[in-house]
């Protein structure tokens, strides 16, 4: 049995245009989402931003009611058993909000403890554990506001996890995060399934989701338009080949006319530094390096390179054909 599972889920926000003849415009964020979760599983939602990943998460942690369909976790329904849901689950986002920085690390998860209904005499020793496993032992009594943010990160998982719940939410955790700190939090994402916990997590970063899940659904527009292992979403476009080239400006009808040629799968193009880089991914079968540096003519062009397709050129593929 699925501990987490969503059925047709929709969401419509209305909102109001207009300051004399104010009219009522509906803006459908999430539209038929379904998908189902394993026990011990990490799964991840994939999609640019927008696309309806916190939106869904919201319904599921029943933050939001949805406009239609149904969704369950542990067998309660979010709408019908919010209550049951909420002793259940467990929720960590992004960013540093929820942190009072005037408290020690140890004062934090003391003080949610007693919100959580963590019971007092299993307080103390749920604390150590916890702070052993997101790493903060040895900084603990320190006040928060001295922390960076990576330790805020890793306190909000603390904190997610006090009453030990079954499932545990991760809304893009990493972001705004160095490189180090990222790290030394998706090694302690890697510990929670090891714990027994069921996770579901949305990121912008492929190679994020590429390390950690064991499966993968992308929402565009708020719809899935796949779900799989990493290893099936990538072996969608295993057999092409990536082109990048590097290049200082480059007008918007070029990339029109890339997206055209035949045995052009997608087009994208990155901001890197001083410069844009163009990847254009294509079939195995043909060979475009000449074409797409003709129609690069009167472009500023700089390194070109070839690569083997990842789970970022696969879920590019999938986002830009919707």
């Amino acid at each position: 049995m699925a501990v987490v599972e969503a059925h047709d889920l929709r969401r419509v926000y209305k909102t109001h245009t207009g300051t004399i003849r104010r009219r009522v415009k509906e803006i459908e964020a999430v539209r038929g989402v379904s998908f189902a979760i394993d026990k011990g599983e990490l799964f991840g939602l994939l999609g640019p931003n927008g696309a309806g990943k916190t939106t869904t998460i919201k319904m599921l942690i029943t933050l939001l009611i949805p406009t239609a369909g149904t969704a369950n976790v542990l067998g309660f329904d979010v709408v019908k058993d919010p209550r049951e849901v909420r002793k259940r689950i467990g929720y960590v986002f992004g960013g540093e909000r929820g942190v009072y920085e005037r408290l020690s690390g140890y004062d934090n998860l003391r003080y949610f403890a007693e919100l959580y209904g963590v019971p007092p005499k299993v307080q103390k020793a749920r604390i150590e554990e916890l702070l052993e496993l997101v790493g903060l032992k040895g900084r603990e009594h320190e006040r928060t506001e001295g922390y960076s943010r990576g330790m805020k990160q890793r306190l909000h998982v603390a904190r997610g996890l006090l009453h030990d719940p079954e499932v545990v939410f991760l809304d893009e955790p990493t972001i705004g995060l160095d490189p180090v700190g990222a790290r030394e939090l998706r090694a302690t994402i890697g510990t929670l399934t090891s714990a027994g916990k069921t996770i579901l997590l949305t990121t912008h970063y492929m190679f994020e989701a590429d390390a950690l899940c064991d499966r993968i659904a992308v929402i565009s527009q708020g719809e899935i338009v796949a779900e799989g292992t990493p290893a099936q979403l990538k072996s969608r476009v295993a057999s092409g080949a990536v082109t990048e080239v590097e290049v200082f400006g480059i007008p918007d009808e070029t990339v029109e006319r890339l997206r055209s040629l035949e045995g052009v799968m997608s087009v994208w193009v990155e901001e890197r530094e001083q410069a844009q880089v163009l990847s254009v991914q294509t079939r195995a079968d043909v060979q475009l390096t000449a074409a797409i540096l003709g129609h690069l003519n009167g472009s500023n062009v700089g390194r070109v390179s070839h690569r083997e397709p990842t789970l970022e050129d696969a879920y590019v593929a999938l986002v830009e054909g919707e």
